[in-house]
């Protein structure tokens, strides 16, 4: 017997008296010709499965990008804190766990128990003043909350900075304990201070830290993802920095801060306030002639100094520079970086 487009023909069911013209040379002629049509459907079937398998695969292969805050220090609604969630090889890392980092991954439904590591790129307030949200509501929120330790790489003085936190909530923590019945492991934080070089490989995911100019900070961090011949750079904080253009050659995706010095101009700040900031970051022409010589296959702007920049801002400045893609990145955007670089913005609420 065989099966059909959902019909089951046998051999008996055909008979010469009520067909003269089928014969058994027409009735061999015509089951073979229904076996060779089930073989073929069958045929299609599996390499319909078997494309859905490979499409999964090259999916596996991506590496996705989340920019959860793009701001900077003022506490506005529309730029959260500078955060950015990596997702590639089944792991999940931040980089940076700014103001509100918390509430903006649960907007994406990523719990924070399912966080592998957090990198730092440096110290200042406005890239670690929400990881302590992160930290400890993150352990006790969620069904379950974090239940083992977590891994924090930064430059010198993380560690010390982590030391201390943990003394600054030692009450919260041993009431969480004794009272909430918290897993005792999910509050634990593995802290390291790291150096320039690979400070993270693991199941085909490998991470580099490079050297930025943010002077009068030192050291302070850019970081380089790799998975499956993808690869993302993320700036930090910096000036033009000729550490990153030797770190950023022809990477897919280039995560750059950027200073809009029209921004404070607008506001009023004083222009001695505003001369000490800029010099601190990159201008969109800098950061132009940056992507110029680095040539990815998109640059992005995120932590951008004044929130209230805007594309006029920033994106003419840059074109005198560079006339590759570029885009000006928003809280929740996602990039997925695989054979094509697609950038997904959030819906407009």
């Amino acid at each position: 017997m065989v099966q059909h487009h959902g019909a089951a023909w046998d051999s008996d069911d055909f008979q010469a008296d009520d067909f003269p013209e089928c014969n058994e040379r027409g009735r061999a002629s015509m089951i073979r010709s229904c076996f060779s049509t089930a073989v073929s459907h069958s045929v299609f079937s599996f390499f319909a499965v078997a494309l859905t398998v490979f499409s999964s695969a090259v999916q596996g292969q991506e590496i996705k990008v989340t920019l959860l805050g793009t701001g900077c220090p003022p506490a506005v609604m529309n730029r959260f804190g500078p955060s950015t969630l990596i997702e590639a090889g089944g792991q999940k890392f931040l980089f940076d766990a700014g103001r509100g980092a918390l509430q903006r991954l649960n907007q994406i439904k990523v719990p924070w128990q399912r966080i592998d590591g957090v990198f730092l790129t440096h110290l200042h307030s406005d890239h670690v003043v929400g990881f302590p949200d992160l930290w400890l509501t993150g352990w006790l929120v969620g069904r379950p909350g974090r239940d083992r330790p977590l891994e924090v790489r930064g430059p010198r003085g993380t560690k010390r900075m982590m030391s201390f936190l943990e003394q600054a909530f030692e009450y919260d923590i041993r009431i969480r304990l004794y009272d909430d019945r918290a897993a005792p492991d999910g509050v634990v934080i593995l802290a390291e201070d790291i150096s320039e070089g690979v400070v993270y490989e693991s199941r085909g995911v490998k991470i580099t830290a490079f050297e930025v100019d943010h002077t009068p900070v030192k050291p302070a961090f850019g970081y380089r993802i790799d998975y499956s011949g993808r690869s993302v750079v993320l700036s930090g904080d910096t000036r033009v920095s000729e550490n990153l253009i030797r770190h950023a050659q022809n990477v897919d995706l280039l995560v750059h801060n950027v200073v809009s010095p029209e921004t404070f101009q607008r506001i009023g700040v004083p222009p001695e306030r505003t001369a000490n900031i800029i010099p601190h970051h990159t201008t969109p022409e800098q950061a132009g002639d940056v992507f110029a010589r680095t040539k990815p296959r998109l640059a992005v702007y995120s932590h951008i100094v004044l929130p209230n920049a805007t594309e006029q801002d920033l994106i003419p400045p840059t074109r005198k520079t560079y006339s590759g893609p570029v885009e000006l990145g928003e809280d929740l955007m996602v990039i997925e970086v695989g054979e094509k670089v697609e950038v997904r913005r959030p819906a407009k609420s």
